[in-house]
């Protein structure tokens, strides 16, 4: 009998660096490194509707090989695994059941589905990202929610390796899915803005990420439009992040993303020292505190446009928030983040 069975997507044949991916990987790996590969079983759900086939024997498979079971799924998979593993569970005495959940959509989610609320009730554990997520949970009656904040297996730079610009042009960038809704056309706006009242070049805008298959169209015609000191940069492997990333003065995280939770570049941004200007979305002023960057209201160009000037004219303050970013990335160190579940296994 195996410790635990993980069902989730690990898109093990793909270049998969989406955040759902990664979470998952990396969770399941630290929860290896402390019970031994051989005590942890994986079931990829990578494959969109053929994966969805199999759920039932993954489900029956999983229970009957081990103790616990732990989901990291999305939407659709968790109106399929989670009443699965609901009903089978009945059928192997003393299975656990855990749920890593992945982005920020839940407490929504599940105050419109009752059903689907009153089986995740009867899970062992709930494993959310922020407290704001645990807080909404607990309101609609869930006793079984953790706090599991959002975690990465990178390696933080030293102060030493903190990376000072001297003067204008202050490099910025975004990383994230490149898509309307991650604001990234917010960003390029703002910093066009700025550069175009000054008279001068201020700012320039790298652009990291996979273009979202649907808006590759929209992103082309922006992208069109991009003056030269901004360009896309393209995709950044995820332990590359760290990398390239600390060459920067800030990182713009302008989303209003619907399903934003917390993201993981904002612990990418923390681990290479680069403060991070924000807007006030979901869960992003849990996480972006003054010490580390700023917040702005959401959808906002003008506003963002206001904060990068205000850092142009006191740079020293942003240069100051580099070293508390790295100290601020250690409350996302991976053993940290999982203790709470591998006390559950």
């Amino acid at each position: 009998m195996k410790i635990a069975s993980v069902i989730g997507h690990f898109a093990k044949k793909k270049q998969d660096s989406g955040g759902q991916t990664i979470k998952t990987r990396t969770v399941t790996e630290e929860i290896k490194k402390q019970f031994g590969q051989e005590q942890v079983l994986e079931f990829d759900t990578c494959g969109g509707f053929k994966s969805l086939i199999k759920a039932p024997f993954q489900v029956i498979s999983a229970l009957k090989k081990s103790r616990s079971v732990i989901i990291f799924p999305a939407h659709r998979a968790l109106r399929v695994y989670s009443p699965l593993l609901s009903f089978f569970k009945h059928f192997f005495k003393g299975r656990k059941l855990h749920y890593v959940v992945i982005g920020g959509w839940l407490p929504e989610f599940v105050s419109k589905r009752k059903r689907l609320a009153k089986t995740l009730k009867k899970f062992e554990g709930i494993y959310v990202e922020t407290n704001t997520m645990k807080k909404a949970l607990e309101a609609q009656g869930f006793e079984n929610i953790y706090l599991m904040p959002n975690c990465k297996k990178l390696t933080v730079i030293s102060e030493d390796e903190l990376v000072c610009p001297e003067g204008t042009p202050y490099k910025l960038c975004t990383f994230s899915r490149v898509s309307k809704e991650k604001g990234i056309e917010d960003a390029v706006k703002a910093v066009r803005s700025v550069n175009d009242s000054l008279g001068f070049k201020a700012f320039t805008l790298d652009i990291y990420g996979q273009v979202d298959y649907e808006q590759v169209e929209w992103f082309n015609e922006l992208q069109s439009t991009f003056p030269e000191y901004i360009k896309y940069k393209g995709c950044v492997a995820f332990d590359k992040s760290v990398e390239v990333l600390k060459n920067y003065f800030a990182l713009l995280f302008p989303t209003y993303y619907e399903g934003e939770g917390f993201a993981g570049t904002l612990i990418d941004a923390f681990s290479a020292g680069i403060p991070v200007i924000a807007s006030d979305w979901k869960y992003n002023p849990e996480i972006v505190n003054e010490c580390v960057g700023y917040v702005y209201p959401a959808k906002d160009c003008a506003a963002l446009t206001a904060v990068l000037k205000s850092v142009l004219e006191n740079p020293n303050v942003i240069l100051e928030k580099k070293a508390a970013c790295l100290v601020e990335s250690r409350k996302y160190d991976i053993k940290a983040a999982v203790r709470e579940l591998l006390g559950h296994l």
